[in-house]
C-alpha cells in the first residue's frame, strides 16, 4: 500500500481510503469483514458521514479494539452551531470512540451555505469548539460546486476538502493544486463516477496521477471492491500513452449527464429507485447487458413510468441533473 500525507494535518493516509456509503446496503457482518480485509491490505483511512443512515454504527462497532489502527473520517450537513455539536456528539456515540480525526462540513452547496456555515452560530463554531476540547484532530469541507470549493481553498479555515474527481469530472484539478499549495489535503470522492466506469483499475490510476490528491475513497461493500481497490494502489503505475486515449474515450462517451449514484435524490415519493434506473439504462447501452438490464428493469416495484414529475430529486440533486427528463430517457430505453 501507497501512503501520503494529508495536508497540514500531518496524518499519512493511504492512498485508497474506505469509502463508508455503500455499508449501508449490506448487513453488519459483511462490513466488518470488509473492513478487517481492508485493514490486514493496509488501507488506514474510512470515511462515513452521519447521513449514511447505519454506517457510522457499522465502523464504530467493527473498529472495537482496534481503533488505533485507523484514521477515522466523518462528517455532517448540519449548517448551524446546536445541529453540529448535536451530530458530532452522536457520530462520537455510534463510532463508539472519545476523538475522531476529520471531521468535515458536508455538502456545502451555495455560497449562502458557506456564509451560514462560518457564521457566528454557524457549524463551524461547533467543530472549532471540539477540537479545542480534543474530540476532533482536524477540520474538513466537502461540496460538489466549484465556486464553493474555490472559496473554501481560500478562507484558510480547513485542513482538507473533498470533492468529485475522475476521468469524467476533473474540473477541480486546478483548485486540487492550489490546494495543495496551501497545504490542504486533498480527498476525492466519485472515483469511479458513482460507480458508471466499468475500468475501477484505470479510474484509479488515472486518480493517483495527480500529485495534488491525497486520498481516494471508493466505496466498498464487500470484499470483492476491497480487494480490487486495494491492488489498484499496491500495483500502481503511471498511465500510459494507450491508457491516456482510453481515459479520453471514456470521458466522450459519458459525457457530464449522468447519475454519479450518491443517493441524495432519495426518498422518491413513489418508491422510485432513481439511481437503479440509470445504472440499468447503462448496462444495457453500454456494457451488453441487454437481456440482464431488461429482467431487471421489469422486476423493480416502481419503475421510471411511475415517475410523478414532482420535482423533488431535483431539488435535492448535487450535480442539478434534470431527473425527470432522464427517467423519460430510461422508459423509452426499455420501450415503456
Amino acid at each position: 500500500m501507497q501512503y501520503r500525507v494529508l495536508g497540514k494535518t500531518g496524518l499519512k493516509v493511504s492512498v485508497i481510503g474506505f469509502g463508508g456509503i455503500p455499508i449501508q446496503r449490506t448487513s453488519f457482518e459483511e462490513a466488518r469483514d470488509s473492513i478487517l480485509k481492508a485493514e490486514a491490505l493496509g488501507i488506514n483511512f474510512i470515511d462515513t458521514a452521519r447521513a449514511y443512515t447505519v454506517s457510522e454504527a457499522y465502523i464504530g462497532k467493527a473498529l472495537e479494539g482496534r481503533r488505533e489502527k485507523w484514521i477515522l473520517s466523518t462528517k455532517s450537513m448540519a449548517r448551524d452551531r446546536e445541529s453540529m455539536a448535536r451530530d458530532i456528539e452522536a457520530s462520537l456515540r455510534d463510532l463508539k470512540t472519545e476523538f475522531i480525526d476529520l471531521y468535515q462540513t458536508h455538502n456545502v452547496r451555495t455560497m449562502e451555505e458557506f456564509d451560514k456555515v462560518m457564521s457566528e452560530d454557524g457549524a463551524y463554531s461547533a467543530l472549532a469548539d471540539y477540537v479545542a476540547k480534543g474530540k476532533i484532530g482536524h477540520i474538513g469541507f466537502t461540496t460538489h460546486n466549484q465556486a464553493v470549493l474555490d472559496k473554501a481553498i481560500v478562507s484558510g479555515k480547513f485542513e482538507t476538502i473533498m470533492f468529485p474527481y475522475n476521468i469524467v469530472e476533473h474540473q477541480a484539478a486546478e483548485a486540487f493544486k492550489n490546494a495543495m499549495e496551501h497545504q490542504i489535503g486533498v480527498i476525492v470522492m466519485k472515483p469511479l463516477a458513482g460507480g458508471v466506469i466499468a475500468d475501477g483499475d484505470l479510474a484509479l490510476r488515472y486518480i493517483l496521477d495527480n500529485e495534488s490528491v491525497s486520498c481516494a475513497i471508493p466505496g466498498m461493500a464487500n470484499l470483492e471492491e476491497v480487494i480490487n481497490n486495494a491492488w489498484s494502489a499496491e500495483t500502481y503505475r503511471p498511465l500510459d500513452e494507450a491508457e491516456r486515449e482510453r481515459t479520453l474515450k471514456i470521458a466522450a462517451e459519458l459525457g457530464t449527464q449522468f447519475c454519479r449514484r450518491c443517493g441524495y435524490c432519495a426518498p422518491c415519493p413513489v418508491g422510485i429507485d432513481i439511481p437503479t434506473m440509470f445504472l440499468l439504462k447503462g448496462y444495457k447501452e453500454r456494457y451488453g447487458l441487454e437481456q440482464w438490464a431488461i429482467d431487471r428493469y421489469f422486476s423493480q416495484k416502481a419503475r421510471a413510468k411511475d415517475c410523478i414529475e414532482c420535482g423533488q430529486c431535483e431539488e435535492r440533486c448535487p450535480y442539478d441533473l434534470p431527473i425527470r427528463n432522464m427517467l423519460k430517457e430510461v422508459r423509452q430505453c426499455f420501450e415503456e
